[in-house]
């Protein structure tokens, strides 16, 4: 059985969807908190593409408020505040093997784990509608 490190915050509807997808397609899943993580732009950055925007959970309260600017032109500074703030961070992030990834991307997935992954709809955007508050307690 493949051993899945799943990176998640608590609470997320989503990320408690992608865990069931992933357990019933018979994957062992070691379920970590995202937030309590101690992250280091060392232990983050393996998780993280290459594309700067495709790092940010666009759901976190201070994206779509405008109030969290990030220099997408400047990666070291991105990376620095998801380390600080890992609400920021896009999840869930996950580890299988030397496979570090980020999301919930079936076509990414899928020939990862060698399965096939059919959610139904989108359960990576956050459905709700929060205040920061709802996000940090609940919510994305």
């Amino acid at each position: 059985m493949t051993q899945v490190v799943f990176y998640e915050k608590p609470g997320c509807i989503n990320n408690r969807k992608q865990k069931q997808l992933l357990e019933a397609a018979g994957l062992k899943l070691d379920v970590r908190n995202l937030l309590e993580s101690a992250w280091t732009p060392q232990t983050l950055r393996p998780f993280l593409g290459a594309d700067v925007s495709t790092w940010l959970n666009m759901s976190h309260p201070g994206i779509k408020a405008g109030s969290v600017l990030l220099d997408l032109e400047n990666p070291h500074a991105v990376l620095a505040q998801l380390c600080a703030d890992p609400l920021l961070i896009r999840r869930p992030l996950m580890q299988i093997g030397g496979h570090y990834l980020q999301g919930f991307e079936t076509q990414v997935l899928e020939p990862v784990f060698g399965l096939t992954i059919r959610p139904e709809g989108d359960i990576e955007t956050c459905p709700k509608r929060h205040t920061a508050s709802a996000c940090t307690a609940e919510g994305s």
